[in-house]
This record gives structure tokens, C-alpha cells and sequence, in this order.
């Protein structure tokens, strides 16, 4: 069964992004902001407690440290620093799971980092590093050395689909500093085809290949709430 995971727990302070009590519902997984691109302690804690109460799991989404980019900015950071960067955010999340008696269910780096993971190698090895700490799976994308370096390492392997992104003609994501409202219907049609067909329909119009153990909707997406609901009718048809 295809994973629905979302992106979440991104306010701080007194501002909110995001709908995280309408999208908890329609979801399997949470990943849950960690204090460097958005959240706070509190945020965190409210979190986690949203989706202990709809029974979802909590993996963490540690970014790079760029509050002001929303982590969505590359910065020159190397192996050993990114680790520290890592198992501090990653701890603090767990602190919380500890707190509510939920564990920890996988790792998944956010924004620019999950980009520079999927073609630097000394990146990739540095999440790979906090895999070894935390002992659980790695989310990332398919064909790219999120795939590579973590299989390698013995790190159980997560590949995502991307339900309101574009993809390049090579396969990449077009990721920008804000999310554009996305069709819901031409999502959950781009979700089926990539679980049945394993490709995706890139911008310039080529099919690109694409693996889906888990379909990724973004929480600061306009309408994600409308498009995790169209994802979910689609993927998971009621009997």
C-alpha cells in the first residue's frame, strides 16, 4: 500500500502555515518540521500531539539552517557540521515523540537539503550518518544517490512521489521558495499513473520515471487539503 505523507508543522510563534488538523485525517505519516525552516518548540509538541490523536506516524524533516529561506536556499555546508545540524534537530523531535509515547518512524530531509542529498555525496553520507544514530528509514527520491548512498549504507529506502510538483525532463523536482495551488484532479490522475505506470509527465512533456512507496503533499500548498482528499479518494477507492 502507497504511504500518504505530508510535510507539516511548519508555523512558529504565533503564525500558522498550513491546515495540519484538516490534512491530519487524510494522512499515514507526518513529517514534522524540526526548528530549522519553520517550528518551534511549541509547534512541535502541538504537532505531535495532532497526529498521536489521528494515530499517524511522525518522522522528522530536519532542513538546513535557513529560517528566513523557509530552508528553500543551498548554503556550502560540509559532512560532519550537516550531521551535528542533523542529530540536533532529529533529537528535539524525539524528545517530543518520547514525551507523547510515540517512536520515531523515519527520517526525511526538507527542501534544499533534500535536493543537494540527491546528487552530493558528502550530503547524502551525512543523513545516511544520522540513519546510523537514529536506526530508521530515509525518505528520498528514487534513481538519485538518496537511493544509492542509503541502500548502500543498509538504510532502509523510502521513495516518494510528489503529488503538487512539477518534475524536470530529467526527472527532477522544480522546487520553489512558495508552493502554487495545484489541480486536485490532475494530482490524484499523476499519483495513479505513477503507482501503476511508474512514470510522470514531465514540464517539457516527456515521461519521466518515478517510484511511488509514498506520495508526498506539501502543507504550505494552497489547497493541500483538497488535494490530499482527491489523492486519498484515488489511492485508496472505498469499497
Amino acid at each position: 500500500m502507497t504511504i500518504i505523507n505530508c510535510d507539516m508543522g511548519e508555523g512558529f510563534g504565533l503564525y500558522h502555515i498550513g491546515d495540519d488538523k484538516g490534512l491530519m485525517p487524510l494522512i499515514d505519516v507526518a513529517n514534522v518540521a524540526c526548528g530549522f525552516h519553520a517550528s518551534d518548540f511549541n509547534h512541535m509538541r502541538k504537532t505531535v500531539h495532532l497526529a498521536k490523536q489521528h494515530g499517524v506516524k511522525v518522522g522528522a524533516h530536519p532542513s538546513l539552517p535557513d529560517l528566513q529561506g523557509f530552508g528553500r536556499r543551498e548554503m556550502k555546508i560540509g559532512r560532519e557540521e550537516l550531521l551535528n545540524c542533523l542529530i540536533y534537530q532529529i533529537g528535539a523531535l524525539k524528545g517530543f515523540l518520547d514525551a507523547e509515547g510515540m517512536v520515531l518512524n523515519h527520517i526525511k530531509p526538507h527542501g534544499s537539503l533534500y535536493g543537494m542529498a540527491a546528487r552530493m555525496e558528502d550530503i547524502a553520507h551525512a543523513v545516511a550518518d544520522a540513519a546510523d544514530i537514529f536506526r530508521v528509514p530515509l525518505f528520498g527520491m528514487a534513481g538519485t544517490l538518496h537511493e544509492q548512498v542509503y541502500t548502500a549504507r543498509g538504510h532502509i529506502f523510502v521513495s516518494e512521489f510528489y503529488a503538487d510538483l512539477d518534475y524536470n525532463d530529467q526527472g527532477g523536482l522544480i522546487i520553489t521558495r512558495e508552493h502554487a495551488a495545484t489541480d486536485p484532479a490532475a494530482a490524484s490522475t499523476a499519483c495513479l499513473r505513477a503507482i501503476s505506470d511508474g512514470v510522470v509527465r514531465s514540464v517539457g512533456g516527456v515521461d519521466v520515471p518515478v517510484r511511488a512507496d509514498a506520495i508526498c503533499v506539501h502543507s504550505d500548498t494552497p489547497n493541500a487539503v483538497a488535494v490530499a482528499q482527491a489523492v486519498r479518494d484515488a489511492v485508496r477507492p472505498r469499497a
